[in-house]
């Protein structure tokens, strides 16, 4: 009797090679267990509730309801519905469509397939639209598209942020020409609350497709995703049924749309309410002055020639290419914090030789820009040894364009030995990409740090280098393009680039005497690396002063002495 009290519980155990065969699939109690859709594991439901619905095994995200997402994102208590009194009619009086519409209020305990409110993302006061797939597939008919149509409203109105979770098979066949109508409806809302400088942050779930995808959640100042969320126009079954071919593994799922360059970043569910607090923070916080720079701090910031001033260009050029020297995302982790990487050009994909996104610096939102080079094989493998496609210098601009319209100064970081010169990167329009790049930052209205960091090589530096301020590392090197490059062309023998790098009066002393550059910050003889953490507060303390200075003056006033800083170079030269 005693044995059998004691005895250890007996639990159903299945293999992953039973699991792959559907017949040894056990059934799972109702309400208690619930099996996995991607890896078929079985788990408790009470676990899966604390994690987020989110399998503890493989990562899938389950399909959350709306409300649950509320729970989630929002501050106990904080969040209003608004809106519930807009009803879902039968325009086209389509037979049958009262009857599937009470169907789904049952199954999911809605009346729409949108919930509409605001509420605090720790204190931040936020609107929002959180579309539900359990009603309807959350499929967009006309209640749907005038319901997130007057929240945008309210949120242009009342100077809100504005937060859209998609999950939707797309437009609501039921209604026909009525629901198509809602994306134009919800993207010229959109294009109001654009215009009036406010954020949109568009979150894509699983799924995002049809008409939703095509309208206001590809519409965000930044899109993030969860992972594996399918998301596409056309449905994987629509693609097949008409091209008559098997799609690939992965494809329209978010980590393909990441490569491709339409998301800015995929966000697991556990960290989604903080990234958005972050970004928010980022587009919102009030300017500040960041420190008052002692007079010790900024004598450290100086021109007085050193000896390393005695080096030759071509030692320079040899410093300045070291693989251990300091690269573009260590400057962004040593000068600023709450950084967030964003992605991709919107067009064909995500360059990785080009890195960016939103940042602090002190208490001041910034966006950060720079080229990256790896420092061993695999890593510059990874990032195309610094030299960026079309695709990079697209997603550096867009960038930029988003921090002039929420006012963020800009940072860029140059470090790279030009653009790719690539068959592929011709095709997509590398000249095209490095010539915009040049004249819309001419015009932007945020104050514009350019540093030189490394190797500044051709256009595929200037394309991320027309600044109010230009500042380049003591052994840091700028030029038309590289020595070797130089040397074939002029000497026809590349190994005279020693002697062409002499000619050329490419480091950051002569620019200086050229007055290209503004200011030169010193490091080690032996390159920045060997006292990095200096170096990056000496770097910190000139952007940080720069900046308040810049940010006295007017718009006008600040296009101006950018356009004149650049329209006088080379005029002392001139008879």
């Amino acid at each position: 009797m005693l044995k059998n009290l004691f005895r250890k519980q007996e639990y159903i155990t299945v293999s992953s090679k039973q699991l792959k065969d559907k017949e040894f699939i056990p059934n799972i109690p109702n309400g208690k267990w619930i099996n996995c859709k991607k890896c078929k594991s079985i788990i408790y439901l009470e676990d899966l509730k604390n994690d987020d619905y989110v399998c503890p095994n493989c990562n899938y995200h389950f399909n959350i309801s709306a409300k649950e997402r509320i729970n989630q994102i929002f501050d106990k208590d904080s969040f209003i519905e608004m809106f519930q009194e807009i009803k879902v009619t039968n325009p086209l009086e389509f037979p049958g469509y009262e009857e599937k519409l009470k169907k789904a209020e049952q199954k999911s305990d809605l009346d729409e397939g949108v919930l509409c409110g605001v509420g605090n993302i720790n204190s931040k006061k936020v609107a929002t639209a959180i579309m539900d797939s359990n009603f309807m597939m959350g499929s967009m008919g006309s209640a749907v598209g005038e319901r997130i149509t007057r929240i945008i409203e309210y949120a242009t109105q009342n100077k809100l942020p504005l937060i859209i979770f998609t999950a939707s098979g797309g437009a609501r066949m039921q209604e026909g020409i009525i629901s198509l109508m809602q994306m134009a409806k919800t993207s010229a809302a959109l294009a109001k609350h654009n215009e009036a400088g406010l954020l949109y942050i568009s979150v894509l779930t699983d799924p995002t497709t049809g008409g939703v995808t095509a309208s206001f959640a590809s519409l965000g100042d930044v899109i993030l995703a969860e992972p594996n969320a399918l998301i596409g126009f056309a449905g994987p079954r629509v693609i097949e049924q008409t091209i008559k071919q098997k799609l690939p593994e992965g494809f329209q799922r978010a980590e393909f749309l990441l490569q491709h360059g339409f998301i800015d970043k995929i966000v697991e569910r556990k960290d989604m309410k903080e990234t958005l607090y972050k970004i928010i923070n980022c587009t919102e916080k009030k300017r500040s002055q960041v420190c008052n720079c002692t007079e010790k701090k900024r004598s450290q910031v100086c021109n007085a020639p050193k000896k390393s001033d005695l080096k030759c260009a071509w030692e320079k050029v040899c410093l300045a290419r070291m693989a251990e020297r300091s690269k573009t995302m260590e400057y962004i982790n040593e000068i600023f914090t709450d950084f967030i990487e964003l992605h991709g050009d919107r067009c064909f994909g995500d360059d990785k030789s080009i890195i960016g996104g939103i940042a602090l610096l002190g208490d001041i939102p910034v966006t950060v820009i720079g080229e990256q080079k790896g420092k061993n094989i695999k890593e510059n493998m990874e990032r195309n040894f610094g030299m960026p496609n079309p695709e990079g210098y697209r997603k550096a601009l867009r960038l930029m364009k988003q921090a002039e319209k929420f006012n963020r100064p800009i940072i860029t970081f140059i470090d790279t030995p030009g653009a790719y010169p690539g068959m592929g990167a011709e095709e997509r329009g590398q000249g095209e990409a490095i010539a915009r790049s040049i004249c819309e930052m001419s015009n932007l209205k945020v104050p514009i740090i350019c540093v030189v960091i490394g190797e500044g090589s051709s256009g595929g530096a200037l394309a991320i280098g027309v600044g109010d301020r230009i500042v380049m590392l003591e052994n840091a090197v700028y030029s038309i393009l590289s020595p070797e490059g130089f040397a074939s062309i002029l000497y026809k023998d590349s190994g005279k680039a020693k002697e062409a790098a002499e000619n050329m009066k490419i480091t950051a002393k002569d620019l200086q005497k050229f007055k290209i550059v503004d200011k030169i910050i010193e490091e080690p003889e032996s390159g920045v690396q060997d006292d990095f953490g200096n170096v990056a507060n000496n770097l910190k303390v000139y952007i940080t002063d720069e900046i308040q200075e810049l940010e006295l003056l007017s718009k006008e006033e600040l296009i101006d002495e950018r356009y004149k800083k650049f329209r006088k170079i080379g005029q002392s030269e001139l008879v």
